[in-house]
């Protein structure tokens, strides 16, 4: 090493080229760079030298700006053809003469620069660089061209991003369909998504926040997502549309319906037949009838709507239906089992038009019990369409026109006496039914508290009366088919259930000690119903396993071999009950958010009466409270000693459906002041 060589060293990452000046110590030395600057350096530092002049830091400049001229990467794949024939290893100086055919400093500064910096063709082995095989070579420009392409979509997908929230419209990319999801995943799951990573890495880019929130946010800013999108739903994987096959399949059994496997089914269109529902149902699925015998007798007819007569086991739309299990209720509208085409349409018991059902002829005895029963596939055509509200005013007002009506009214209450008897357990908690309407600017909410009424108890009566039928020629012929039980549960003494102050503090008690009801192919007691067997029968349309019975009920009525086995009952029974407990939850958190946005919408200003129904941890003062006006029950921690029973005034103070959060203030009545509010926090329902 001498004074006056051109050497390359680095300064913070970054090549930079001077002159050796004078030697330092031992082993450094002292380097000029182009701006005059020294810079103590072992021989170790320094990653290029050239010997065959002598320079002056003055030079430094041209030579840097001549090389850059010549520093084009795309020359490398040049000499490493040429050199990968040979085998040849090369150097700065000898790829500066193949290249350039010149060695003088900026030329071989130039080769320096290209090979230092090649991570593709050459690799380097001691003081010189030997071309790669070709296999390496050509996976390495494959992997650059990925990492291009993966560059260009994500730089795509972000613009597309910021031109949708700009407020303009995009056309998504399919590469761009993996970000987003990854996004939907980490709004769901929050910390538990696998795809949390490149979602918070897409939120970085965007100046969002990291969390579950901000990934929420993002997607109703898109306009992806509503601003009360059901997470439950997406959660839970529901589908919510069907498939084009599905779809297909519906219309196709609209124009071309199978055969008709039940060719001797009974005409009972000569007899009125009522159906009774809300007014907003559209899968009517049961019908009531009532026939005077020859003898006197009175015979009770459930006509059930037959989606059998559609279908064949094994078909799409029974795919479709057993992948499904269950029509989910919310309140924004139903995620039907069926195609509602199907579904609205021939497979439910319209009014003035004569459709196949499954029905159940049932004798009673005068105290209510069972004395003589048929099962038929039959024609049906339904009378009248009536509401709840309907046949409570006709019940009240006691129409003589409608006897048959009438009649049947007086066999639910009696059949309802003889459930009793058999220790059937009544809980008449309020229920709520919560609609949302979809509007232009903002979705509007009404709850409407569903109390016990007469033309409730009938329907439940007689759908109560089918599903024992049901359930007793199943026993009777030792069908395989889903049976629902429930085991007995342990209540509380009735003179502890006295002591307690009001009836829906007392239901409150019951409720909490009954066990879940279970499903199987056995037949056994249910507790609540007071019956030694149940199956449930009457809602095909919307029940996969109401549809399974249906099909071994009307199997064995033709002779038939029976469509499913016993393991396959219990197979899809099991499957189907887990997907209706899935629904069942989805259900109650979207019932749950649009009641948390009703109150919060009604603001702090509004007082709601709640009573006290049972304490969930005493010891904190938490309770479990129901809103009198509207059915709902939610949790309240309070700040005062309350007694099981009573009833308060409470306003809310804070509410986030989002969050799944309320918070109440009891309005505290005390010397005449109404004013005192008391602060109760309450965590989310359970």
């Amino acid at each position: 090493m001498e004074k006056g060589t051109l050497v390359e060293f680095q300064v913070k990452g970054s090549p930079r080229l001077g002159v050796l000046d004078r030697p330092e110590g031992k082993k450094n030395w002292i380097v000029l760079d182009g701006h005059g600057q020294s810079h103590t350096l072992h021989p170790r530092s320094l990653t290029f030298q050239f010997a065959r002049a002598t320079f002056e830091p003055d030079d430094l400049p041209a030579i840097a700006g001549e090389a850059e001229g010549y520093i084009d990467p795309s020359s490398l794949q040049v000499a490493w053809e040429l050199l990968s024939d040979s085998e040849e290893s090369t150097d700065a100086a000898a790829l500066a003469l193949l290249l350039f055919s010149d060695q003088t400093a900026a030329f071989c500064y130039a080769a320096h620069r290209l090979l230092s910096a090649d991570k593709i063709f050459f690799k380097k082995k001691g003081d010189r660089y030997e071309p790669r095989p070709a296999s390496q070579v050509q996976e390495l420009l494959h992997q650059i061209e990925k990492e291009a392409q993966r560059q260009a979509e994500w730089d795509g997908f972000l613009a597309r991003v910021r031109q949708r929230l700009a407020g303009e419209s995009v056309e998504w990319q399919k590469t761009d369909r993996p970000r987003l999801e990854a996004i939907e995943k980490l709004a769901l799951l929050g910390d538990e998504s696998n795809q949390k990573a490149p979602a918070q890495e897409a939120l970085s880019a965007l100046n969002r926040g990291a969390s579950a929130e901000a990934a929420f946010e993002l997607l109703v800013d898109l306009g992806r997502w509503q601003v009360h999108e059901n997470l439950e739903l997406r959660r839970r994987q529901i589908p919510v549309d069907f498939s084009e096959a599905v779809l297909t399949m519906a219309q196709h059994r609209l124009s071309n319906p199978p055969p008709d496997a039940d060719t001797n089914r009974l005409d009972l269109t000569a007899l009125k037949t009522y159906t009774i529902d809300d007014e907003s149902t559209r899968e009517i699925d049961d019908a009531l009838s009532l026939e005077t015998l020859p003898d006197g007798r009175q015979r009770l007819w459930v006509h059930i709507a037959d989606p059998t007569r559609w279908m064949i086991p094994g078909d799409e739309l029974d795919l479709e239906a057993r992948r499904r299990c269950t029509t989910v209720y919310l309140p924004t509208g139903m995620v039907s089992m069926f195609p509602l085409e199907l579904a609205t349409g021939p497979m439910s018991l319209i009014q003035g038009e004569v459709h196949c059902g499954l029905s159940f002829g049932v004798v009673l005895t005068e105290a209510g019990a069972i004395a003589d029963y048929c099962i038929t596939a039959s024609l049906v055509k339904p009378t009248y369409r009536l509401t709840y509200e309907d046949v409570d005013e006709m019940l009240d007002l006691g129409i003589e026109a409608e006897p048959e009506l009438l009649a049947i009214a007086h066999w639910a209450k009696v059949r309802s006496h003889w459930r009793d008897q058999q220790g059937a357990i009544n809980i008449h908690m309020p229920e709520s039914s919560i609609r949302v309407q979809q509007e232009a600017e903002q979705d509007s909410i009404s709850i409407k508290v569903l109390d016990d009424s007469g033309s409730r108890e009938l329907v439940a009566e007689m759908m109560i009366l089918a599903g024992e039928v049901a359930a007793r020629y199943g026993q009777d012929h030792a069908l395989a088919m889903p049976f629902r039980s429930q085991p007995q549960p342990e209540l509380p003494p009735e003179e502890e259930l006295m002591q307690l102050p009001s009836a829906l503090v007392r239901y409150s008690a019951i409720r909490r000690c009954m066990p879940r009801s279970e499903m199987g192919i056995t037949p056994a007691r249910h507790a609540t119903l007071g019956l030694e067997g149940y199956s449930q029968v009457t809602s095909p349309i919307r029940r996969y396993t109401d549809l399974l019975a249906h099909f071994q009920i009307k199997a064995h009525l033709r002779g038939e071999p029976l469509p499913f086995s016993s393991d396959e009952i219990t197979e899809l029974t099991q499957g189907a009950s887990s997907a209706a407990y899935e629904a069942v939850l989805v259900e109650r958190q979207t019932k749950r958010y649009w009641a948390l946005e009703y109150l919060r919408r009604q603001g702090p200003d509004h007082l709601w009466s709640v009573i006290l129904l049972r304490w969930l941890r005493e010891g904190d003062r938490l309770g479990l409270v129901m809103f009198e006006d509207l059915g709902l029950e939610l949790p309240m921690r309070f700040e005062r000693k309350v007694e099981l029973g009573e009833r308060l005034q409470v306003s809310i103070t804070h509410a986030n459906p989002r969050q799944d959060i309320i918070r109440m203030a009891e309005v505290a009545v005390a010397d005449d002041e109404a004013d005192d509010l008391v602060e109760a926090s309450s965590p989310t329902v359970s």
